[in-house]
């Protein structure tokens, strides 16, 4: 079993509980107050600035051309995240310029700069593997059609590229990360504060 394989099943428990959070269920079904999913999409559009440093900083600390490759092309792929975003944003009047970040924001931003600055690239993979294999679970296992004014990010996140960039991000956490507390511990806080992210946009604080 792969390193990644191995801390995703490890983790199934927070996996399973981001899938049946409130916040997550109410995409699924359409259900979602858009005020709650507009402070979410100024979040998360905060947060996947953050995202995009820290691969950048993957790039900066690659070991060799493959990994520096790797790591720019999950930065396109956050590009294209952001134009999600940005699309919901001007349909909805919603203000990414000024956010203000919550603390769950932070904490996750915080957590994934500090450990892409000074962690290495195996204990980087570790931090920021979670959010890609969780979102591309979570979009395959949400239906788009009854997502309602959420079909768009349902599809987002099912879509086969999106897949094969969170595989990517696993290929290079099973090729620099090993078996130590260090990546297991940063995989585990990484799942938590994805969570944590969906408490903070369900309650809004």
């Amino acid at each position: 079993m792969t390193i990644s394989t191995d801390l995703w099943e490890a983790n199934a428990d927070l996996a399973a509980a981001a899938l049946a959070h409130p916040f997550v269920a109410g995409i699924g079904d359409g259900t979602l107050p858009r005020e709650r999913f507009a402070g979410y999409v100024a979040q998360d559009a905060f947060f996947l600035e953050s995202f995009a440093r820290a691969y950048a900083l993957g790039v900066a600390h690659s070991p060799d051309r493959a990994t520096l490759d790797a790591f720019a092309d999950l930065l396109v792929g956050v590009r294209e995240e952001l134009r999600l975003h940005a699309g919901y944003a001007a349909r909805w009047g919603i203000d990414l310029a000024g956010v203000e970040p919550l603390p769950a924001t932070t904490a996750y931003t915080d957590f994934l700069l500090a450990t892409a600055s000074l962690g290495g690239v195996g204990a980087t993979c570790a931090a920021m593997t979670p959010c890609m294999r969780l979102y591309a679970h979570l979009g395959r296992s949400l239906s788009a059609e009854r997502a309602g004014d959420y079909a768009e990010w349902v599809t987002t996140y099912a879509d086969p590229g999106f897949e094969e960039l969170a595989a990517g991000l696993e290929r290079l956490l099973d090729r620099h990360g090993s078996d130590v507390p260090a990546v297991r511990t940063a995989y585990r806080r990484a799942m938590q504060l994805e969570v944590g992210f969906f408490d903070a946009a369900w309650r809004g604080v």
